[in-house]
């Protein structure tokens, strides 16, 4: 595994955090005033994207050895969401009313937009550099699957008129952070037991 990054990686994942650190403040917001726990999940997932490529963006000038510590912390940060996720799902399972069909559909759309931007700025760089780029890259992949989620669950609670469908769904999002959470934990472990000394 090399120990340094490829040219432009740096300002590729500074980019991708400035686009999500951008739109988690929009998502956010209509999360909070349409009551969409998915949308909520979403949102705190663009803002845990944009701290996980800050941290990329400073830590890829350490060495392997540290960029290694880094992912496991990082693993840590991807569970945020899913806390998060959790104690919106349970406040909206009193109140299931159906969060507004029009603007859930719009932010998930933009959503997806900035998603497969970000998944495709970091695709070449997913497999090469270890367990940093790994999870900034099903960060944004993960994020597109949920945006298209998100877009079926408009049509469904446009169809059924209920809110069971997005509390299914951000629960659902919060299941796919844990793996991606678990995936990045592995991949620093590997890092980590490539660089202890044999005994």
């Amino acid at each position: 595994m090399t120990d340094a990054f490829p040219p432009g990686f740096r300002r590729v994942v500074f980019v991708v955090a400035m686009l999500n650190l951008s739109y988690f403040f929009i998502e956010f917001i209509v999360a909070l005033q349409i009551g969409s726990v998915s949308l909520f999940a979403d949102s705190v997932d663009f803002l845990e994207d944009a701290s996980i490529n800050l941290v990329i963006f400073v830590a890829a000038a350490w060495s392997l050895r540290r960029r290694a510590t880094v992912g496991s912390f990082l693993a840590v940060i991807i569970l945020i969401p899913t806390i998060a996720t959790l104690w919106m799902a349970v406040v909206k399972m009193f109140d299931p009313s159906p969060p507004a069909v029009v603007p859930l559909s719009l932010a998930a759309i933009g959503a997806l937009a900035v998603n497969l931007t970000c998944a495709v700025l970091l695709a070449r760089h997913r497999n090469g550099v270890g367990s940093l780029a790994k999870a900034a890259w099903l960060s944004a992949r993960n994020d597109a699957f949920a945006n298209v989620g998100i877009l079926v669950v408009a049509v469904l609670t446009a169809w059924l008129n209920t809110g069971w469908f997005d509390i299914a769904l951000g629960l659902a999002i919060g299941v796919l952070n844990a793996d991606a959470a678990r995936s990045v934990w592995n991949a620093a472990r590997a890092e980590r037991a490539s660089l202890a000394p044999e005994v």
